[in-house]
């Protein structure tokens, strides 16, 4: 079974990325939960730290026999971890603080579409007609969510400082997922551990700033839960799988699928934090879903290939 699941295929990519974003869609749902309970910016420090504690010893080997390469190429390590765990995961929490998940998960759905655009600009890339029809269809949907199935400018006009900063982190997921092509060739392991303790690393000031102004952790056992998960599950496991999934189809098919997040984060919200669900939520459903698999789809001549 494992091995199966080792092997780089389109269909294994596409069971790793659904997980993925049911992981980082539960993720929403703490950093909303948390806001009052844990600074935004402490919790990112202390997810990346736990992450880091977590793949340091998993990775040690790797990392002592790949340490050459590492050196060599560390600049663009670093911005890798700057990017898309340290940068994009604080912003996420900032904005959870001033935003609905509904709204952040939403928004998070931009994310394809800068993606594409960024390979666009950067690698040249040419997009099939499926992949394109794929993208608009779940960007339907998107706008069915923002709109809340009644279109009206005053929607978009009600755009909170929250939702900036969601826009923004979601810039900086979509420069790093193209990134990741161009990523060290080093083993994922080594990569997770050396990203992770940079993310740790850039917010570490960030939370010494909040503890110094006042904000601090609110001990229990359910902030000790949330701390854990974000640490294990959507930092170690999400990103490894992620990560993994960039290097067995691509970054366009693989970006296709944050289109999940917000499908996933409205039906965690409506579960465990009482969110009323509405008609217009099953359309856009099956509008993402529908769209994410045009836009994973390739001609069967081309299906064993790598999508650049």
């Amino acid at each position: 079974m494992l091995q199966r699941l080792a092997r780089p295929t389109a269909a294994n990519a596409y069971a790793f990325l659904v997980l993925t974003m049911l992981m980082w869609a539960g993720n929403h749902v703490v950093g909303k939960w948390a806001n009052g309970q844990i600074p935004p910016m402490t919790l990112a420090f202390l997810r990346w730290t736990g992450a880091t504690l977590i793949m340091l010893p998993l990775a040690w080997g790797t990392l002592r026999s790949e340490w050459p390469a590492i050196r060599a190429s560390f600049p663009r390590i670093f911005a890798l971890g700057l990017l898309g765990s340290g940068a994009f995961n604080t912003l996420q929490y900032l904005a959870l603080t001033e935003t609905s998940i509904t709204n952040a998960a939403i928004l998070n759905s931009w994310g394809p579409l800068l993606i594409v655009a960024a390979g666009a600009l950067t690698y040249g890339d040419r997009l099939r007609p499926l992949q394109i029809m794929g993208l608009c269809i779940s960007l339907v949907g998107v706008l069915i969510i923002i709109f809340h199935g009644e279109p009206s400018v005053s929607e978009l006009q009600s755009l909170n400082r929250g939702d900036l900063i969601m826009l923004i982190a979601i810039v900086t997921w979509a420069a790093y997922t193209n990134m990741l092509r161009s990523r060290p060739a080093i083993t994922t392991l080594s990569f997770a551990a050396l990203t992770y303790a940079i993310a740790a690393a850039v917010n570490l000031p960030l939370a010494a700033y909040e503890h110094a102004s006042g904000q601090h952790v609110v001990p229990s056992l359910a902030v000790l839960a949330a701390i854990l998960y974000t640490a294990a599950f959507a930092s170690c496991l999400a990103y490894f799988l992620y990560t993994r999934s960039v290097d067995m189809i691509g970054a366009t098919r693989t970006g296709a699928f944050i289109h999940l997040i917000p499908v996933f984060a409205s039906a965690m919200g409506m579960v465990m934090l009482g969110e009323e669900p509405r008609i217009y939520h099953a359309a856009a459903f099956a509008l993402i879903l529908g769209g994410v698999f045009l836009a994973s789809r390739q001609p069967a001549a081309q299906s064993s290939s790598i999508d650049d």
